[in-house]
């Protein structure tokens, strides 16, 4: 039974930053649907937090598949009829330290597919459930790679470039929607995963914490800002 339990979707749920926020948001009480594409890890994920006793279940999505993302959508509206809280947390790295101007413009395409246009399509699809109820919470992990004081350094350009598409989307769309529907971007910092390597300085579960913040602000809580740590950091 959902009862009055609040709904939370979780992209790239089944590792990392994406385990740590589905497994904080069950223990605060949350119905989570972890998401995944690579469907064997995420049941396999979903299975490790219910044996802690934990409200989890799966849904397989691609972000870098339309049709995916709007079947996940209607899955999610056939078994709940709501969503509360939205976290597009999957991402990619792939870039490495190569010049933007000297890059294979497919790794660009890549990058921005499922960083950019991934989260755009997310949103788009699963919105209408928030406006159901005229309440949501929405929150873009990004990065301070994304920050446009970042585009005066060389490397890293298709990831730094569809984080900052993806923090314009989100200032944008913060003046579109209506409603107690919120949405803020995030960067988790360094985390120690396979994206950001052993070496990090914050654990998934540090980055985590700050994120489910924004997950249960109330209506006097920021709408189109970038925060690290819980403060609002620059654009």
């Amino acid at each position: 039974m959902i009862g009055d339990k609040r709904i939370a979707f979780v992209t790239g749920g089944n590792r990392g930053i994406g385990y740590e926020l589905v497994k904080q948001l069950a223990v605060k009480g949350f119905k989570v649907i972890l998401s995944s594409r690579d469907s064997q890890k995420g049941y396999e994920a979903v299975e490790q937090l219910k044996a802690l006793d934990l409200d989890v279940s799966y849904v397989m999505m691609d972000v870098d598949k339309q049709d995916s993302i709007r079947q996940a959508a209607i899955e999610v509206n056939e078994q709940y009829g709501r969503l509360d809280v939205l976290i597009n947390n999957a991402g990619i790295y792939v870039d490495g330290d190569e010049k933007l101007i000297n890059m294979d413009p497919s790794i660009l395409e890549k990058t921005m597919r499922t960083n950019f246009f991934g989260p755009y399509v997310v949103i788009r699809s699963f919105i209408p459930l928030m406006e159901k109820r005229g309440y949501g919470r929405i929150i873009n992990v990004s990065s301070e790679l994304g920050s446009m004081g970042e585009m005066s350094v060389q490397g890293t350009g298709a990831y730094k470039v569809s984080k900052l598409a993806l923090n314009g989307m989100t200032q944008l769309l913060a003046t579109e929607i209506k409603g107690d529907i919120k949405i803020n971007a995030v960067d988790p910092g360094w985390v120690s995963s396979d994206m950001g390597g052993p070496y990090a300085s914050s654990s998934p579960k540090e980055a985590a914490e700050a994120i489910i913040w924004l997950a249960t602000i109330g209506p006097e809580g920021p709408n189109g800002g970038f925060f690290r740590d819980g403060k609002p950091t620059d654009w």
